[in-house]
């Protein structure tokens, strides 16, 4: 989520909102402690201003999450990505590479983020 919302080198009050939700009230964050935000936030910081900071940060992604919330976390990105109500390029390059790296269906990945856009749709 922190990765996305920085990818476009600026990180958005509706972004950070959405993060702040999401691990204070998904399920998937229960036991998750809401203060480490921070210090995941400047390691997601620091890892995007190397050269291969993101292939590092994409392995730690891929050893420390159980696959079987590779989904979640897709989602989580694309909902975070259309808080603000736009799409950037770097945005939809990150959720690309996001959906390469963990190997997700190219099908689920579609409606994972239909359903984003859905919810993040302004009148």
């Amino acid at each position: 989520m922190i990765a996305v919302s920085a990818s476009d080198e600026t990180v958005r009050t509706e972004e950070l909102v959405k993060i702040d939700q999401a691990v204070s009230n998904l399920p998937v964050f229960l036991d998750y402690d809401a203060d480490r935000v921070r210090e995941m936030a400047r390691l997601v910081f620091d890892f995007l201003e190397q050269e291969d900071g993101l292939d590092a940060l994409f392995g730690l992604l891929r050893e420390g999450l159980p696959e079987r919330l590779y989904e979640t976390a897709y989602a989580l990105a694309c909902d975070v990505a259309a808080a603000d109500g736009t799409l950037q390029e770097t945005e939809l390059r990150l959720l690309e590479e996001i959906r390469y790296e963990l190997d997700l269906d190219r099908l689920h990945a579609a409606a994972i983020e239909r359903g984003a856009r859905a919810r993040h749709l302004r009148a």
